[in-house]
């Protein structure tokens, strides 16, 4: 069905309805206005009761949620977690309200009355912004845009499951994704780049519904944004509609969603008009966006909507009837089941594959036999390329292994050698070829590791992260498995300079909380930042790799990578100093050491500091012994390395654009300045007490 011919029928059977009801008129019980009506004010009595949030946004959408909840979305609420289900993200993740109110009245157990009224309350499943901790809540969502992002994750998860599972008469994986989303998020850049992948590679399944109230904090949407959203979405090559009221028409906007529906070969954009915080006083205005409505407008909403104004949180017995889903979830749900039952026994090797990676989430037997490992001599490789082999020796034995590069597979070598790429004729592939959009790559890696049964990995120059970081926070808060292959990770990329060069890089990946950053030294560490990786279900890893080649250590090891900091390279006896580094820098002070022939020295590789941390106190102090000064080498910035070294060699600048061995010596990266300083640290301390900088109070 053409794009054309899906509008059109929008458009007729919008005029065949006539003038609106008005939703505004005293309706009875059973009446569907009533039901929705209850929505517009359980929202606006949770925002109310909270003295936060935003109930506009709720307000205008009600007979949206109404029509979606009721009538499209398949779901079960007695099992958030049926993989059946059709997928919803709240990309206008201020509106939350709305979804809460909605997993109440349609009976997740878990959503209360009691929750609702404890909404933005410390403890609460009712956060200020959907968290993806709680059931029914699929991604976590709030800065605009991730939501949209991610959602195009989803849909690429479901096709390209879809491809690989799906047998005739046997659609085990068969959902849509459904997006809300306002102004501000087709304002984000991260939305423009996620849907111009999505229109490329024709995501038949995502259904996008914009809410156009035209509203946002500063006012109203002509002081910054005028453009026409439904030809630049033509433009992306996706399907779109228009609905002209989307306060009252809920039968123009029933018929849009089912056309979108019939439409298979792209996605499908909503253009919905609204009034913000229908029924207010202050309807249609900035002030009901981020504010509660206050008692006298409230009791004013609830007269108009035939509530009874003195009351709070009422809903009626008619009302939770009416929209009460957990016997036909149930139904649904058993029907899927029986028919996977079915699949079982016809298909039972997929069944099996199925149920280890969507069910059960586990990784398969004997999967780290397969990691690359290499003898200390052989030969010297970039940790880029390391990584390329790792990828590859997984990609049979973890089919979950799924993702790619922002442009960059001949720089970043993550390519799936014996797969096709994911594009729209072949959703079976596992190379996804994002383009030059690193931002909408690691949101769509979020939509990806929310769906389940991936292992979804996406790969940039590591100082490009900078242009994700509103996605891989999100990775981080809502604790997903999602691997960020970071190349080119130093000044020694050379020659491309300091606009490439990452400085601060290292410390932004390492303050963020739950997040693994890895720094391999070589082969066999890079294929133990992969096992952690892989291994940690629920932190996401940052694993962060050289342009140059790396000698391959002797005493480098795959399992020392999982206690964060190991022993390389010992001394005889109790240490005069510990030269403690990461990444291409652990070869510079292992050479160091060679030079140092007066002196004990021990070199620690610290290749992450996160699963250092995680250590026991025994443990530590068996490679950081009592007295003995510690110096740090790394080549990003110095902050965060005092607390694990008395000095420091490291950037308080950034980059330069030369060879890499002449950068490397420039700003001081080689073995002679590294005994150097050694020496001075030695004699500094030389007869004074070597400040302890393990033990502490808390």
């Amino acid at each position: 069905q053409s794009r054309s011919s899906a509008a059109s029928d929008v458009y007729k059977r919008q005029a065949e309805y006539g003038a609106p009801r008005h939703p505004l008129i005293m309706s009875t019980q059973n009446d569907v206005w009533h039901h929705i009506n209850t929505i517009r004010v359980l929202s606006a009595d949770t925002v109310q009761k909270a003295n936060s949030g935003h109930p506009g946004a709720p307000m205008g959408m009600a007979p949206i949620a109404y029509l979606l909840w009721k009538k499209f979305l398949r779901y079960s609420p007695k099992n958030a977690e049926w993989p059946g289900r059709d997928r919803f993200v709240l990309s206008n993740g201020h509106a939350c309200a709305l979804q809460y109110v909605m997993l109440h009245l349609t009976g997740y157990h878990q959503w209360r009355m009691e929750d609702l009224k404890q909404f933005r309350q410390l403890g609460s499943p009712c956060p200020g912004h959907p968290e993806a901790h709680f059931p029914g809540i699929e991604v976590t969502t709030g800065p605009l845009g991730q939501g949209l992002a991610s959602a195009v994750g989803l849909a690429i998860a479901e096709a390209h499951l879809a491809a690989h599972f799906n047998k005739p008469d046997f659609p085990i994986v068969d959902n849509y994704t459904y997006v809300f989303c306002g102004d501000g998020c087709l304002q984000e850049g991260v939305t423009s780049e996620a849907s111009s992948l999505a229109g490329h590679l024709g995501l038949g399944k995502l259904i996008l519904i914009y809410d156009d109230n035209l509203i946002t904090i500063d006012g109203e949407t002509e002081l910054s944004f005028t453009e026409d959203v439904i030809k630049r979405y033509e433009g992306y090559g996706w399907h779109t509609l228009v609905v002209k009221d989307g306060d009252s028409n809920i039968e123009a906007i029933e018929a849009a969603i089912a056309a979108a529906k019939k439409v298979t070969d792209k996605p499908s954009i909503i253009k919905v008009r609204t009034t913000i915080g229908f029924g207010s006083a202050k309807q249609g205005t900035e002030a009901v966006h981020g504010n509660p409505l206050g008692p006298d407008d409230l009791a004013n909403v609830k007269k108009k909507y035939g509530f009874d104004p003195t009351k709070s949180f009422d809903v009626s017995k008619e009302t939770y009837d009416f929209f009460n889903h957990v016997e036909q979830g149930s139904k649904d749900e058993n029907a899927w089941n029986q028919l996977f039952e079915k699949y079982s026994k016809e298909y039972p090797e997929l069944a099996k594959e199925f149920k280890r990676r969507i069910i059960d989430k586990k990784l398969p037997d004997g999967w780290k036999q397969k990691l690359p490992k290499y003898e200390p001599g052989s030969a010297a490789e970039a940790t880029r390329k390391s990584s390329g082999r790792v990828i590859n020796a997984l990609a049979d034995t973890l089919p979950e292994l799924f993702g790619g590069s922002a442009d960059l597979n001949p720089s970043c070598f993550t390519y799936i050698n014996n797969s096709p790429d994911f594009q729209k004729k072949t959703p079976q592939g596992r190379n996804v070829r994002f383009g030059v959009r690193e931002h909408a790559m690691c949101a769509i890696l979020n939509g990806l590791a929310a769906y389940g049964g991936f292992i979804p990995y996406g790969s940039t120059f590591l100082n490009f992260i900078g242009y994700a970081l509103g996605a891989t926070v999100l990775t981080a808060l809502s604790q997903l498995r999602v691997l960020f292959i970071m190349t080119h990770d130093s000044i020694g990329l050379g020659e491309d300079g300091p606009t490439h060069q990452p400085i601060e890089k290292y410390m932004i990946c390492r303050e963020t909380p739950v997040m693994l950053f890895f720094r391999p030294a070589d082969g066999n560490e890079t294929s133990g930042a992969y096992a952690c990786a892989i291994e940690n279900a629920h932190r996401p890893s940052v694993i962060s790799l050289t342009r140059q080649n790396v000698p391959q250590l002797k005493g480098s090891s795959i399992e020392g990578v999982a206690k964060g900091a190991y022993i390389i390279d010992d001394s005889d006896g109790k240490p005069d100093i510990i030269l403690l580094a990461t990444g291409s820098e652990v070869s510079l002070c292992i050479q160091a050491k060679q030079q140092l022939k007066e002196h004990k020295v021990r070199v620690i590789s610290f290749p992450c500091w996160e699963l250092y941390e995680d250590q026991d106190i025994k443990y530590k102090e068996s490679l950081f012994p009592e007295g003995v000064p510690i110096i740090s080498v790394e080549t990003g910035s110095i902050n965060g390395w005092g607390r694990y070294a008395h000095a420091s060699i490291g950037m308080s600048t950034f980059g330069a654009s030369a060879k890499d061995k002449d950068v490397f010596a420039h700003f001081g990266f080689t073995p002679e300045n590294i005994v150097t300083k050694a020496k001075l640290a030695i004699e500094f301390y030389r007869g004074k007490n070597v400040p302890d900088l393990l033990h502490r109070p808390f």
